[in-house]
């Protein structure tokens, strides 16, 4: 069966509800979700039951829609006071670590070529294009790992492994697109290499803040009639970021992380309504994204590549992402052993190499769909063993933290321009051991008791209402009240 604009959202409606179905259990099982997407596209592909997807510009075209939401939604919740310590560390890691795991693993495709048992025959330079490809860590799984299991790690790990994998991949993209040029035209040239890196990284920088303020400026500036009109407003810059960045030869990738980052930290009108939004765009586009990756993957070829995968995934996993991370954090020593041996062991691959693996494809590079399925092959172990030992590495060195509630029980919020703050709060024997209603409480001053939830009933408070161990209270308070134990 083929894809048509007759069945086009028969068939995607289908997909996308048995992904969502699947990924429910196998969480319980603590398979990542991601995943599981890319295994349910195999499974309805070609060697499954035989949809035919087989072009690559197409599932290029999802993937950088697709990361430019991903990106997007990941810098919006990028908190400038939580990046600011591990702002060096990041940009090391996302830079000079990418670069010296395509160097590494480059040398060591290059070392087994020609293998008996490996079944490859691949130049220097299409080996590092190999290596280049994978290079970056996924900032889809990432940031859908680390945010759907709520970690909270010690020595600001979860910033630090989220900036870098939200800002790594322009440098993977840039050596991809590097290397494809130098094998087209046989040519390397240093000094136009550096010039090349040095405006994607500019022009990147530059447009990603440039537009981000001026999102910032106009979502607050602009009065429409429908509230839900701003999220959509702010997905228009999100493409016209991408692509005009692209268009005047930067990185556009880059930039509308950096354009997430800005609008994410700055104070926006219908902030609940973008977000809501976004997320659930961001979730849309990933399972589009896997499961249109997943059915690109023709899973018989893949059995060739299979020894060699094996080689050069452990390689990477055991070696190249562990020797890039202790180089790259050589300066920053008051990170700890236990803390860079976990940044090492999150070198997660995912979606963002296959999109990558698509680019030699598309330039009919020889070699390319052995590159491709290497690339596939090579995701599918990284998320099986990194993807799902993550916590179990977090506990096993020691730098777990307890999960970290966000939000309230009520599912209210406040407008960002009220200086006020909302927590909940259960009451306990020992809190009402003064006195039972509301009045006997020793509510400091500037705080309010707002809602009162008692089982699945919600009561507006008054100063005679008798509480009860076990109510949780939604409490008001002034921005600079303390956030104390009790009221």
């Amino acid at each position: 069966m083929i894809f048509t604009a007759e069945n086009i959202l028969l068939i995607g409606s289908i997909l996308i509800f048995c992904s969502i179905i699947i990924s429910k259990t196998g969480y319980r099982f603590g398979i990542p979700t991601l995943l599981l997407f890319l295994l349910v596209g195999m499974l309805f592909g070609s060697d499954g039951l035989g949809l035919q997807f087989n072009n690559a510009v197409d599932a290029q075209f999802i993937g950088m829609m697709a990361l430019s939401i991903i990106l997007f939604t990941g810098g919006m919740d990028t908190k400038f006071q939580e990046i600011r310590p591990v702002l060096a560390q990041g940009i090391v890691l996302s830079t000079l670590g990418v670069f010296i795991t395509t160097l590494l693993t480059g040398i060591f495709i290059f070392f087994i070529s020609g293998w008996n048992s490996t079944n490859i025959y691949l130049p220097l330079t299409t080996s590092l294009l190999l290596a280049a490809t994978m290079s970056s860590t996924d900032s889809a799984s990432v940031f859908n790992l680390l945010r759907s299991q709520n970690m909270n790690l010690k020595h600001n790990l979860r910033p630090m492994l989220e900036l870098e994998s939200g800002s790594n991949d322009p440098m993977a993209y840039m050596l991809t697109i590097i290397l494809i040029q130098i094998i087209g035209t046989n040519n390397l040239d240093i000094a136009v290499i550096f010039k090349d890196l040095l405006i994607q990284f500019f022009f990147g920088g530059a447009i990603g803040f440039a537009l981000g303020k001026f999102a910032v400026w106009i979502i607050n500036k602009i009065e429409l009639s429908n509230s839900s009109l701003y999220p959509i407003l702010l997905l228009s810059l999100v493409f016209f970021t991408f692509t005009i960045t692209d268009t005047l030869k930067g990185n556009g990738y880059l930039a509308v992380y950096i354009t997430g980052i800005i609008a994410g930290n700055a104070r926006i009108c219908n902030r609940k309504e973008i977000n809501t939004f976004m997320n659930g765009l961001t979730w849309l586009f990933q399972i589009v994204m896997f499961l249109a990756l997943g059915l690109l993957v023709n899973p018989h070829e893949m059995i060739d590549v299979v020894a060699v995968s094996l080689l050069i995934g452990v390689f990477m996993i055991i070696v190249a992402r562990p020797v890039s991370v202790f180089i790259s954090l050589l300066p920053f020593r008051d990170l700890p052993f236990n803390a860079r041996l976990f940044v090492s062991w999150v070198g997660l691959r995912g979606a963002v190499p296959i999109i990558f693996a698509t680019y030699p494809v598309i330039a009919e590079i020889e070699g390319s769909n052995q590159i491709f399925n290497i690339v596939f092959f090579i995701t599918l172990l990284s998320l099986v063993i990194q993807g799902m030992t993550i916590s179990k590495a977090a506990r096993l060195l020691h730098v777990d933290l307890p999960a970290v509630k966000e939000g309230n029980e009520f599912g209210v919020e406040l407008p960002e321009n009220i200086d006020s703050q909302l927590k909940d709060l259960t009451l306990t024997a020992e809190m009402l051991k003064e006195g039972n209603k509301l009045k006997d409480m020793n509510i400091p001053q500037g705080t309010l008791v707002m809602l009162i939830k008692r089982d699945n009933e919600f009561i507006i408070p008054n100063g005679q209402m008798e509480l009860h161990e076990g109510d949780k209270l939604l409490i008001i308070s002034e921005g600079n009240q303390p956030n104390n134990n009790k009221p």
